[in-house]
């Protein structure tokens, strides 16, 4: 949808950039910054 050519795209294309962009922000969230929180207040829960 997003590089999409043709009758129609000007409606759909924003909506497929949002759905991309939050795609791959709950990726990074979810898989990078969510296990480095845990890794980082479970060593200063331990001290």
């Amino acid at each position: 949808m997003a590089i999409a050519a043709g009758a129609g795209p000007e409606v759909r294309k924003p909506l497929a950039t949002v759905v991309i962009g939050g795609i791959l922000s709950s990726t990074f969230l979810t898989l990078i910054l969510l296990p480095a929180l845990y890794q980082r207040f479970e060593k200063s829960n331990a001290s």
